[in-house]
């Protein structure tokens, strides 16, 4: 009898096999959805290709193992971590765009001074509030830059309220320099890279 064929196969390393195969299938098809979201027309085919390969061989081994049970909670283990592990990345790529509007009774003129020195544009119209006149900054930023625009408001004004907004297409504006997505997966990966040089 071979590995294969053997119990050790069939109820450990094959539900590991499935478990980590359906991680890295459902890691991609999330990525695919938010390339989708966000109108990345050549990225997004390509992580379905690969997605769906991944899956065809995945479901393949299952309906070869109906009667293995083990099997069943490794793929539905991985559907979940899959789902877990794909945000964590797209959370660490932060692709995509923001629109961030500041709403604030203290003049608007500051914080836009505060964003520019940072390298961000900024557009500040006056408005009538409940309580009286308010600024309206409004400032289109990249979502990696989401965490330091925060800062630079909160300095502003603790107190200011802003709202959040996904942008899913931008011509032109103002931005600072961006790292390529290459670099970014070099920092989430990096003992890969340094392998390669």
């Amino acid at each position: 009898m071979s590995f294969f064929d053997s119990q050790t196969f069939t109820l450990l390393v094959l539900p590991v096999l499935i478990f980590l195969a359906r991680v890295c299938d459902v890691t991609i098809g999330t990525l695919r959805l938010i390339s989708v979201s966000r109108g990345h027309r050549y990225l997004a085919p390509l992580f379905g290709f690969f997605e769906v390969l991944i899956w065809i061989i995945v479901i393949g081994k299952v309906m070869q193992n109906l009667d293995n049970w083990v099997c069943y909670v490794a793929y539905a283990g991985g559907f979940a971590t899959g789902n877990f592990v794909g945000i964590c990345i797209e959370e660490k790529i932060a692709m995509g765009t923001f629109m961030i509007r500041v709403i604030t009774q203290k003049d608007g003129a500051e914080l836009i001074q505060s964003l520019n020195e940072a390298g961000y544009g900024a557009t500040n119209t006056r408005a009538e509030g409940a309580e009286g006149p308010v600024s309206i900054i409004f400032s289109i930023i990249n979502r990696s830059d989401l965490a330091k625009v925060i800062e630079l408001i909160r300095q502003f004004n603790p107190n200011a309220f802003y709202a959040i907004e996904d942008v899913r297409f931008v011509k032109e504006g103002i931005f600072p320099a961006r790292r390529s997505l290459l670099r970014k997966t070099a920092d989430i990966f990096p003992k890969m890279y340094r392998k390669g040089k």
